[in-house]
């Protein structure tokens, strides 16, 4: 017996490969030779592949598709509507599935409802892109990403909550001229802040 669940509506391609644990549900086409990890949810009336992987504990909203080219790690969570492209330039009078542009979604990441994602970026580590961004550029890992077209207006924790957007919004425990440690309220995360390099990165991560 199949370790993982597809509603009868759905249709999987030849060659897929589905990891233990998942759920497919209502109307969705997972396309041939995609792998989708384990424990991972896809929402209704979702389309994935061809050529798509995907890691363990994703999570897809309705109304998503995973176009070749898209790259999605452990752990990531895609908004209902949220949308992918592969080409720059596409024509419908065009074929041009040889120009098609690598999109990379790191460990963690959250893409918010109809958010849309140009293709050939990286999204960084537990970057947070807001709902209806439109996101043409690389995201640092644990950025805050707002607006069309997106720019970075903040930094989150692992756990989603903002620490920094027009003010530091986190529990500062220790400020020099340089570096700011800020204490996640919500999981109690450390995190260093450079105000003059503009960089975050983890100190002691609870989650």
């Amino acid at each position: 017996m199949r370790k993982y669940f597809v509603h009868e509506s759905s249709y999987i391609d030849e060659n897929v490969e589905i990891g233990e644990g998942t759920k497919i549900w209502h109307f969705c086409h997972i396309l041939k030779n995609t792998k989708i990890g384990k424990n991972c949810i896809i929402g209704q009336n979702c389309m994935i592949g061809p050529e798509v992987s995907i890691g363990d504990r994703c999570k897809l909203q309705n109304n998503v598709s995973v176009y070749k080219g898209v790259i999605l790690e452990d752990e990531v969570f895609i908004g209902p509507s949220a949308v992918f492209t592969n080409v720059l330039t596409p024509r419908a009078f065009i074929e041009r599935k040889n120009e098609f542009k690598t999109t990379l979604v790191k460990k963690g990441a959250t893409i918010g409802a109809n958010a849309t994602i140009v293709c050939g970026i990286t999204i960084g580590e537990y970057a947070l892109i807001g709902a209806g961004a439109v996101v043409t550029k690389d995201v640092s890992p644990y950025a805050l990403v707002l607006g069309n077209p997106a720019k970075k207006v903040g930094w989150v924790c692992k756990c989603g909550v903002v620490l920094i957007h027009n003010t530091i919004k986190g529990i500062i425990i220790h400020k020099t001229s340089k570096e700011i440690l800020l204490k996640c309220p919500n999981c109690g995360s450390i995190y260093s802040y450079c105000r003059n390099k503009d960089s975050f990165k983890p100190v002691e991560e609870k989650i």
